[in-house]
């Protein structure tokens, strides 16, 4: 067999098709592996390019096979769809990512490493929980107002008045109700102590990460989305500019131009929808307190939402953050010197 230059995987939980071509493109394998026997076939090839679609598993193939000396490279899938032929298969998809790999002007996804794998871990187990939290708090609520009971809304207010409706004999509630209410009510108190559990790891991490805590001096950036943000980007030097990372992350324009005639359209809610939803809420919270400033950045936010309104606001500040965040992270700075 012909030396493989460029080697194309199909990633899946047992079969996994393989797409090799040589330097000058022809296609010198096609071969379809359990996963068992895939570790040993790549650990046997002679160093080459692997390229695989940025998707569930991927990470960590790309640190399996980086072990075994070759060069891999992740593709996000919308790049590689427009290069299926005809119908949509393993073999076709595996050809598909070996046609998109080798464009020169490819956009490849940078892989990520075990330390940020595990921040995301917290981040999104800890919001799985938040989510069935307020999925009990509207189960509670819903079949309350069945026996005439209505409780103000938010999860403090619940904790607080449920244990006294529990104790009232003026209700409705039966015995059984009474009983099911309470169930409700010990699941919603161990949700309320994992949160907070969680909530003490991410800090642990946020303290022992100079990063995080630099980024976290810009207003409406705290604990959370600095420990998101970091371990969603890994190497700041991927990006080019500050503009990049805003891209990257989805807060720039959509376009839509042809010709002459230039059309921007709302923001491309690219890249991480739990990071970008974390900068937009502490550009919300940042405006609120810029109402009572009087300083230049403050000045700015006034004057935009003088004239465009308070969301677009939010989005202009959450994508100022974002390149604030990259001057930070690429020259090693302080957030005081530059807002100064």
């Amino acid at each position: 067999m012909k030396n493989v230059n460029l080697l194309a995987i199909d990633i899946a939980k047992i079969n996994f098709q393989l797409h090799g071509v040589d330097l000058t493109g022809n296609i010198v394998l096609r071969k379809k592996l359990t996963r068992n026997k895939l570790i040993e076939y790549i650990s046997n090839l002679p160093s080459c390019t692997i390229a695989m679609e940025a998707c569930g598993g991927a990470n960590f193939w790309a640190r399996k096979f980086t072990q075994f000396g070759h060069t891999v490279k992740l593709i996000s899938p919308q790049f590689v769809k427009p290069f299926v032929k005809t119908n949509k298969t393993d073999r076709n998809d595996a050809e598909a990512i070996c046609e998109s790999a080798s464009r020169p002007s490819m956009r490849f996804v940078n892989p990520k490493t075990i330390e940020q794998q595990d921040v995301q871990s917290l981040h999104r187990v800890r919001s799985l929980i938040m989510q069935e939290r307020t999925a009990l708090s509207n189960q509670i609520r819903g079949l309350l107002s069945e026996y005439g009971i209505t409780i103000v809304q938010g999860i403090h207010n619940l904790t607080k008045c449920l244990p006294n409706i529990l104790t009232d004999e003026e209700t409705e509630l039966s015995t059984l109700s009474k009983m099911i209410f309470r169930d409700l009510y010990e699941q919603i108190l161990l949700k309320t102590k994992k949160i907070e559990e969680y909530d003490k790891l991410i800090e642990a991490v946020f303290k022992q990460n100079i990063d995080c805590q630099k980024i976290a001096q810009i207003e409406g950036v705290g604990i959370l989305t600095a420990t998101a943000l970091i371990a969603c980007i890994g190497d700041i030097n991927i990006f080019k500019n500050g503009r990049h990372l805003s891209a990257y992350l989805g807060l720039v324009p959509k376009q839509h131009s042809s010709g002459n005639k230039q059309k921007l359209l709302g923001i491309s809610k690219r890249g991480s929808v739990y990071v970008r939803s974390l900068l937009i809420l502490g550009a919300k919270a940042a405006i609120r307190s810029a109402a009572k400033k009087s300083d230049r950045k403050s000045n700015w936010i006034k004057e935009i939402q003088k004239r465009r309104g308070n969301n677009i606001a939010t989005v202009a500040l959450a994508n100022k953050t974002a390149r604030t965040i990259w001057e930070i992270l690429k020259n090693n700075s302080n957030y005081a010197v530059i807002a100064a």
